[in-house]
């Protein structure tokens, strides 16, 4: 066979500056294969240090910034090397090279991903008692309403034939509800309201909503009555049963306190028990003489659950157990009268904060509450006396 001199092989190959890196690679490799077979044919060995020196200086130039033309992007080969090292090391790329992959910095990458802002609001639970439901509502287009109030009835006498009929005076009164006013106002940027495409503007509309509902519900339970409404268990009027311990619920004081109220009451269409969540759990472990539970579970749907034959109201505004509190009310909750002057208003005025480039936000809400016939409830007192 006829000897062929290595130099032979490598004349077909000739790396030009604007060669793209991956056609070079490529050629490389078939070159290489080429070598590879055409050695395998020659009887003798022949000398191949040019053929070593020619792929020696390709490598060389291969290593070099951009494929060695000297005409790319430098910070740009730079980054896609330490991508490159980043898919072969993973976590162990070395820190001068990662760095340019960072998203904690803006700079470094960051820009690149976003935080995606959503939709929803993560809000705290505004909780209420539902005292509308069993209340008696009304509404009034005058600061207050006076109720007329008979105190007292007539007195009839047994008499006797021909004797003379004695005089009787009944007593009357009245009884006034006034309203009163609620208020409060928000300062948000004109930015903030442009920005948020409205949706800045229905939280504010939706935290007044919640707040002047709980601050409303507060005063028809414990308010003073005094620029606000007068709650049922502010009213000295109303009668208690007294419990004999500070902190045990007695389950026969409670058939006391219901039978304490006249039948006509007790067993009114209204009539119910009013708690809150941690007085509830207490009742439900009461138990009679025979070991089974005072507390009786609703059998069909929408039916409440019941208390010696009455309903259970939880509302999250009463007080809790303690030495002298009154925990625990029932009674005939239409005797308790809300009066709705002006629901919830919201005004929003773009103008007089202008020149601060602020829109501010008023709320109102004027109400009026009161007890009308404080005989038809009752307290239970956790107190020995």
């Amino acid at each position: 066979m006829k000897h062929m001199h290595p130099g032979a092989i490598t004349g077909a190959i000739e790396l030009k500056g604007d060669d793209d890196p991956v056609d070079v690679v490529k050629q490389i490799t078939d070159l290489t294969a080429v070598v590879d077979t055409r050695l395998k044919a020659v009887e003798s060995k022949a000398d191949t240090s040019a053929l070593v020196a020619r792929l020696d200086g390709l490598e060389a130039k291969l290593n070099r910034p951009n494929g060695g033309n000297g005409n790319g992007d430098t910070g740009a080969a730079e980054e896609r090397k330490a991508f490159a090292t980043y898919l072969r090391r993973g976590d162990a790329t070395p820190a001068d090279e990662i760095k340019t992959l960072t998203v904690s910095s803006d700079p470094g990458a960051g820009y690149f991903a976003p935080a995606e802002m959503s939709t929803e609001f993560i809000r705290d639970l505004v909780q209420f008692s539902p005292i509308r439901t069993y209340a008696s509502v009304r509404t009034t287009g005058a600061p207050s309403v006076k109720y007329p109030k008979r105190t007292g009835i007539t007195n009839a006498q047994w008499e006797g034939e021909l004797e003379e009929s004695q005089e009787s005076e009944p007593s009357f009164g009245q009884l006034e509800v006034p309203v009163h006013k609620l208020t409060t106002f928000v300062d948000i940027s004109e930015e903030l309201l442009a920005d948020s495409g409205g949706t800045a503007e229905a939280e504010v509309r939706l935290a007044l909503a919640e707040d002047f509902g709980q601050k409303e519900v507060v005063g028809f339970v414990s308010g003073t009555g005094v620029k606000q409404p007068q709650g049922f268990m502010s009213n000295a009027d109303i009668l208690h049963t007294v419990n004999g311990h500070a902190t045990n619920l007695s389950a026969d004081k409670l058939i006391d306190l219901v039978y304490a109220l006249p039948a006509a009451y007790r067993n009114a269409p209204g009539a119910a028990w009013a708690m809150n969540g941690t007085t509830l759990a207490a009742v439900r472990k009461l138990k009679d003489g025979q070991n089974n539970y005072l507390w009786q579970p609703a059998y069909q749907a929408g039916q409440p659950e019941t208390l010696l034959g009455k309903p259970v109201v939880e509302m999250v505004d009463m007080p809790d157990i303690a030495d002298g509190a009154f925990p625990i009310i029932f009674g005939d909750w239409s005797a308790y009268r809300i009066l709705d002057r002006l629901a919830l208003s919201i005004l929003v005025d773009p103008y007089t904060q202008k020149r601060s480039g602020v829109v501010r936000i008023h709320g109102t809400r004027r109400v009026g509450g009161r007890v009308l016939q404080a005989a038809r409830f009752r307290k239970l007192k956790t107190a020995t006396s």
